[in-house]
């Protein structure tokens, strides 16, 4: 009897072409910023402690992730089904998909953290006109997808832990995006929801 078209996947491989993917992403975008004198990560450079405590927090959920899921795929910690797990193949691919439109139409503007000294523009066409938040949100679903594929109590944790300090830093930028835009972005709030959607 043939197995499912689910239950056949190598779903090692899979996870670790969807994170593979996701990094390449982001340091691919890292580095041609740099190229042309951007400095990308802006993480921690703020003074004010609020905004220095969160962001070095999303720090260490973002980079402890990593660890945490590569142990998992590697040992092959799994405890859900092959329908749940190809779900979270998907997902995950989805993920990467969206945070790759994210970057991109951010152009230079797109930062890790909250600038203390750059000048960007306030971005809302694009991806950006359906999400406040997109590359957040890819790696949220990067997150979730790589979760479903192998379900643990480590990677469960990492995951939860890393999506609720993402959030932080979301309404923190939020703050900043409005005290440089002001109504411009007061605008573009009430007309595109956080994480997706947008008001008629």
């Amino acid at each position: 009897m043939k197995l499912p078209l689910e239950e056949q996947m190598p779903y090692h491989i899979l996870a670790l072409a969807i994170l593979v993917i996701f990094y390449s992403i982001y340091l691919s975008k890292q580095w041609m910023q740099k190229r042309r004198g951007i400095k990308t990560m802006q993480i921690g450079r703020r003074k004010d402690s609020n905004i220095h405590t969160v962001e070095i927090l999303m720090s260490i959920a973002t980079v402890g992730i990593i660890p945490a899921q590569m142990l998992s795929i590697f040992f092959g910690w799994s405890h859900l089904s092959s329908n749940a797990r190809f779900t979270g193949f998907l997902v995950g691919a989805i993920g990467d998909l969206i945070f790759l439109i994210s970057v991109l139409c951010m152009k230079d503007s797109w930062r890790a953290g909250i600038p203390d000294r750059d000048k960007t523009e306030l971005v809302t066409d694009g991806i950006y006109s359906y999400s406040r938040n997109p590359a957040f949100l890819g790696f949220d679903f990067q997150y979730i997808g790589v979760l479903l594929m192998y379900c643990n109590l480590l990677t469960a944790m990492f995951t939860i832990y890393a999506i609720i300090m993402l959030h932080l830093q979301i309404l923190q930028e939020e703050r900043y995006l409005a005290s440089v835009f002001g109504e411009d972005y007061q605008k573009y709030r009430y007309k595109v929801f956080r994480y997706l959607g947008r008001r008629k």
